[in-house]
């Protein structure tokens, strides 16, 4: 794949890429950060690409693996944060819109919920670019469909108080 036709697919891309990032991270930057480093890794790699694969699920995978790992460095900076007696985030209280109900729902489910939601993937596809069975993908955005509803519920926050 040459430059201009990689440029051509991620221009066609990109607002789709760009809508689950942002439901995955709730951050507009972060959301461009990640669209930009999952299509530059794609670009890097772009001579190993198989056509055996759909161009869509390549880019997601590439997209969920780079915002998996913002999150994995999220919850480790909000672990040293906690550790150093900052102030937690937001009041158990406080009422949360559907972006902070998210983060409650777990990292997989919600990259699922968001792709399947969002961008309107099948089954099939959720399982090839996560590289999980069909099952594991309906049983996950059960699951995070349940907490997400549990959340909303109880006004945007996990209920456990």
């Amino acid at each position: 794949m040459d430059e201009r036709a990689f440029a051509s697919l991620a221009e066609e891309y990109a607002g789709r890429l760009y809508a689950v990032a942002y439901r995955m991270l709730g951050n507009r930057a972060d959301a461009e950060d990640a669209v930009q480093r999952a299509l530059l890794k794609c670009f890097a790699a772009r001579a190993t690409y198989s056509p055996r694969w759909a161009v869509s699920t390549w880019l997601y995978r590439s997209l969920t693996n780079v915002c998996i790992d913002e999150l994995r460095r999220r919850q480790v900076r909000s672990a040293e944060s906690l550790e150093i007696g900052s102030t937690p985030p937001a009041a158990i209280g406080e009422r949360l819109d559907l972006t902070r109900a998210l983060r409650i729902v777990p990292r997989e489910a919600r990259m699922l919920l968001a792709l399947h939601y969002v961008d309107g993937l099948g089954y099939a596809e959720l399982a090839k670019i996560r590289g999980i069975s069909i099952n594991t993908v309906k049983s996950q955005l059960k699951r995070g469909k349940a907490i997400l509803k549990k959340a909303l519920e109880a006004g945007g926050h996990d209920g456990s108080d």
